[in-house]
Parts: C-alpha cells; structure tokens; sequence
C-alpha cells in the first residue's frame, strides 16, 4: 500500500485544502496518510516553511502548494519516483 505523507502546519488553509482532497481520495483508493507539522521540527520548517503543503508518495515529492485531485489519483496507480512535481 503507498504511504501518502502530507508536511504542513496548523493554521495553513492550504493545508486544510491539501488534507480535504487526500482525505476524499483515500476513500476511493486506500493508502496511509502521514501529517507532518514542519513547526515540530526545525529541518523540516527550513526545507517546507515557503513551500507548503508538500505532498509525498513513498517519500517522492508529488505536489506542493496545491493538490490536483485528479493528478493525485493518477500518481497513486502509476507513480514512479521520476515523476516531477506538479
């Protein structure tokens, strides 16, 4: 099963977006879902602080800022670890 892992903060209505549409996938096409708050990290804060949310796939960045619902579905099928952000 791929592990879909969401890097975000409280309080980042992109976020919330980010986490809604993973959210509303898995319930189509199970994976497990990580959330990260990079304020609980300082390495995580200096690599995502201007880029959140940043979505991975089996630890392959696949999204950041925004999700594309239908791009999200396509990666969980067919993802390979080249693919490039979107």
């Amino acid at each position: 099963m791929r592990t879909v892992v969401l890097f975000g903060r409280e309080g980042c209505c992109l976020c919330d977006e980010a986490l809604e549409i993973l959210l509303r996938v898995r319930e189509r096409q199970p994976f497990v879902l990580e959330e990260r708050n990079i304020d609980d990290d300082d390495a995580l804060q200096r690599a995502y602080l201007e880029r959140i949310p940043v979505v991975t796939i089996d630890g392959a960045e696949a999204f950041e800022l925004f999700v594309d619902e239908r791009e999200l579905e396509r990666r969980l099928t067919d993802f390979r670890p080249t693919d490039a952000r979107v």
